[in-house]
This record gives structure tokens, C-alpha cells and sequence, in this order.
């Protein structure tokens, strides 16, 4: 106890120095502890409202732009296809489960899905307040979009073309909200979900001249895309090549696109804990230089403690220690600034209505951040402690 006091003030007796050491390993530490959360968290987001869908069909055109519209609600869709095309893949003996998806507007930037109440039990979401719609017109409401809103049962609301804020409003018919879901961390929390027919009904209702061109419209009733579960593994073989050459849609694979994405995403991220990497190093040569030049100013100190009976291995202790003191502050501060740049982000993604990622969390591959500090600051220590162990008393007070 006594030694790891005495480290504490020697650390100490150097404020600017050890600020300065504390300063460059606490940013190399926070800036893994930020790439190493923004990577977990973003392929768990990803995981998690990949789960259970197989394939994503819909107009001809970019496979992931399909994907990153239809799964997660980030881009614009490809285009529209006909209910009797979707409608006959749901007869397809492949397919397991067919969940439509139709879109076009929004409320306040948040996403208008029109969609089967399929799609909310695909994602286990329940509800916080309400019941699920009934009839068109209804609309059941993410945890987020009745948090930032502020639409409660009972609200009614009119939907504004497009995927984003700033379009015209569809003031004829409105929305009644009739539930609103519990937040369960999926991309349902940012959607407002309603049956297909209410989409339908808002722009049919502004396009209809009269009954004739209702009827019209409605034999020429169109989706955006459907998410579709297999009924068995050999179907990711020969349904998205059945559906590519004999239709006029196209069929893409989450899985793959993700991994593509993933791939890419990889590369900036590798960048990041290069540049983190550089940092350490840094910060491991600067607490070498400091330790070497500490056990040469204080040769006076340690002949004093090797004259009242401290052995060798308590001075080079106290040098080791006085690094894991360093390396303790380090870590602390690197990770809590790595978790506040974490919720930084998770606010801004939240904000754009965007993936959402969770924050101050620990995952697993989080433990190598501390694993980190103490090595290097045993390894900047190894040859201060050594020097201070291996120098005899006797040269110690000569040096005086």
C-alpha cells in the first residue's frame, strides 16, 4: 500500500508531464473505445432488422438501394410493382411468409408504412398504449415517432408526400392514432405503420375523377416492395434467380448486400483504429521517456529507499506502478469520453431518424480497451523498472 501511495504522488510530482502522458493515452484509448462501439453497435442494428428476412422484392434497380429502403428504411425505393405480381410471389411454394410493404409518405420526416400487422409480429414488437388498426385510416405509431411528435391514441394526423419533411400534405384524409408501440430498439421505433389500403385510399382519393377512375385505380394498385421469408435453405438458391429472369421485378439477398455494406463501412473503421493505433504508440513512448528520465532525476530518492531497506523489486514496483496509475486514469477517461462521442452519435442518428444504435453500453470486445492501457504501460515501464532494479545502492550515492 505504502508503494502504490508513494507512486501516486511521484506520478504527480510532475503535473504538466503527467498531464500531458494522461492527455495523449486517454485519446488513443477513446478513439477505439468509439470505433469499437460504433462497429458493434451498427452490425447489431443491422442484425436485428435483418432477422428473419430472406429476400426483399421490388422494382428493377440497385440491390442494396432495395435493401436499404425496404429493411431499413434509409434510402429511397426503387420504384413500385403490382399487387398481382407481389400477390402471386405469395403463392409461390418457396415462400414462407410475404410481408408488403408500401410507401410514399411521411409524417414530420417520419416514414407513413403501409403494411400487415405480419410486420410487426415479424419484429415481436408490442404494444406500450392503444390496439392495432382495424380498419384504413388507423395508424399504430414507433416509440420514437410518438416521443419526438408528440401524437398520443386518440391523435389524428395528415401524412406529406415523400419519404421526407417539406412535402405537400395530404390534408383530405387524415390518420387516427389508434396504438403505439413499445420501444424495442428495431426500425419499427421510426416508422408509422398503417394497412396498405389506407396509402392507397389517401393518394386514390386525390388522383379518382369519378367511380370510374376509382375502379380503375384500384385494378392497377401498385406496392413498393415485399420482405420475404423462405420455407426452406435451398430457396436462397432459386428464388431470387426465378424472380430476376421471369418477372419484372428483382430480388436481392440482405445478407449479401450487408455484408458488402459491412465490408465497406470495414475500411473507414480500420483507418480509425490506425490512426488510434499511432495514438498509442505515441502515448507509449512519451510515458517511456518520462519514466527513463524519472528514475535519473530521482537517483537520490531511490538511494535513500535502497539505504532504508527497500529491495530491488520494490524500486522497479514503484515504477510499474506509478505506469498503472497512468495506464488506470487513462482508461477511465478514454473510455468515458469513447461512450460520451457513443451517445453523441446515437443522438444524431436518432435525430436524422436514422439507424438506431444503443448507447453507454459494454460489449465484449470492449474489455481489450483496458487490456490495452496496461500493456502499454507495463511495456513503457519494462526498461525504467529494470534500470531502477538492476543500478546498485553503492553506484546510486556515488552518482551523488
Amino acid at each position: 500500500m505504502k508503494t502504490i501511495a508513494l507512486s501516486w504522488h511521484y506520478l504527480w510530482s510532475r503535473p504538466l508531464a503527467a498531464s500531458l502522458n494522461l492527455l495523449l493515452l486517454a485519446l488513443g484509448l477513446a478513439s477505439i473505445t468509439f470505433v469499437l462501439l460504433v462497429s458493434q453497435q451498427i452490425s447489431r442494428a443491422f442484425e436485428r432488422d435483418l432477422a428473419g428476412i430472406d429476400a426483399v422484392v421490388g422494382a428493377k434497380g440497385s440491390p442494396m438501394q432495395l435493401i436499404l429502403s425496404g429493411v431499413f428504411h434509409l434510402d429511397a425505393p426503387t420504384g413500385n410493382v403490382p399487387l398481382a405480381a407481389i400477390n402471386a410471389l405469395g403463392q409461390n411454394p418457396q415462400v414462407a411468409k410475404l410481408i408488403p410493404i408500401s410507401l410514399g409518405d411521411n409524417f414530420r420526416g417520419f416514414r407513413i408504412v403501409g403494411t400487415s400487422l405480419g410486420y410487426i409480429q415479424h419484429y415481436n414488437a408490442q404494444l406500450a398504449s392503444g390496439a392495432l388498426w382495424a380498419k384504413p385510416m388507423q395508424a399504430v405509431i414507433g416509440s420514437q415517432v410518438a416521443r419526438q411528435t408528440g401524437l398520443k391514441v386518440g391523435d389524428s394526423f395528415a401524412g406529406s408526400h415523400g419519404l421526407g419533411s417539406g412535402g405537400e400534405s395530404h390534408g383530405q384524409l387524415a390518420y387516427t392514432v389508434v396504438g403505439v408501440l413499445a420501444a424495442n430498439g428495431s426500425v419499427l421505433d421510426r416508422l408509422v405503420l398503417t394497412a396498405t389500403e389506407s396509402v392507397w385510399a389517401v393518394h386514390e382519393t386525390e388522383t379518382a375523377l369519378d367511380a370510374g377512375d376509382q375502379k380503375i385505380l384500384e385494378e392497377e394498385r401498385e406496392l413498393t416492395l415485399a420482405l420475404i421469408q423462405y420455407k426452406t435453405p435451398l430457396a436462397a438458391v432459386t428464388f431470387p434467380r426465378f424472380v430476376n429472369t421471369t418477372t419484372e421485378m428483382q430480388a436481392a439477398a440482405p445478407a449479401l448486400e450487408i455484408t458488402r455494406l459491412l465490408g465497406m463501412i470495414g475500411v473507414g473503421t480500420d483507418v480509425l483504429k490506425a490512426l488510434s493505433g499511432v495514438l498509442l504508440l505515441t502515448a507509449g513512448l512519451s510515458v517511456f521517456v518520462a519514466l527513463l528520465s524519472a528514475v535519473r532525476e530521482r537517483r537520490a530518492d531511490l538511494a535513500l529507499l535502497r539505504m532504508l531497506g527497500a529491495p530491488p523489486r520494490k524500486i522497479a514496483g514503484l515504477l510499474l506502478c506509478e505506469a498503472l496509475w497512468l495506464s488506470l486514469l487513462a482508461c477511465t477517461l478514454g473510455v468515458a469520453a469513447g461512450q460520451g462521442m457513443m451517445a453523441l452519435t446515437a443522438w444524431a442518428l436518432e435525430t436524422e431518424k436514422s439507424v438506431l444504435i444503443g448507447a453507454l453500453v459494454w460489449p465484449v470486445e470492449l474489455w481489450v480497451v483496458p487490456l490495452l492501457a496496461m500493456g502499454v504501460a507495463l511495456a513503457a515501464s519494462a526498461m525504467p523498472a529494470w534500470e531502477a532494479y538492476r543500478v546498485s545502492v553503492f553506484e546510486l550515492l556515488q552518482s551523488r
